[in-house]
């Protein structure tokens, strides 16, 4: 059977209801998992020194990796400031909004019954990959420079 197909009327009425279920357990129970990572970081605000321990990148280097300030930002979406997770990390809202499309890709998909969630596409191209790596280290270096400080952890 093709994943990819779309689902037709007729399938979707042959397809029992408690395997619907089964389809969406496991992106539920990883939704789950992922808002009690968030209600953590809610609750416990990592804008205080030292409460989630340190960035080894920082403590090694003394530089800010592409990383640095997305907990703060992802506390600062729990609060609802948009602006100011914007400010710790500016990567971490786009990537948020990705993850939420994937997840709901993958409910769905389970809620068809094709369980299976979706991924990348097999044959990435290698320029892909090489844009985003040199993405990173361009971004790592301008967040690091007096040039770059308006992408800089807040």
């Amino acid at each position: 059977m093709d994943i990819t197909a779309p689902v037709t009327a007729a399938e979707a009425e042959a397809q029992p209801a408690g395997s619907r279920w089964l389809g969406v357990g496991l992106p539920l129970l990883s939704g789950a998992a992922v808002a009690g990572g968030l209600a953590l970081l809610h609750f416990r605000d990592p804008h205080v020194q030292g409460a989630y321990g340190f960035c080894p990148f920082y403590e090694l280097t003394g530089y800010w990796c592409p990383g640095c300030g997305g907990l703060r930002g992802l506390h600062n979406l729990t609060d609802g400031r948009i602006l100011d997770a914007i400010h710790s990390n500016v990567l971490l809202l786009p990537l948020t909004l990705g993850f939420l499309a994937w997840w709901g890709t993958w409910l769905v998909r389970g809620w068809r019954g094709r369980a299976v969630p979706p991924r990348l596409p097999r044959v990435l191209p290698r320029s892909a990959l090489w844009v985003a790596v040199a993405f990173l280290v361009l971004f790592t270096v301008v967040r690091n420079t007096p040039w770059g400080t308006w992408i800089a952890p807040v």
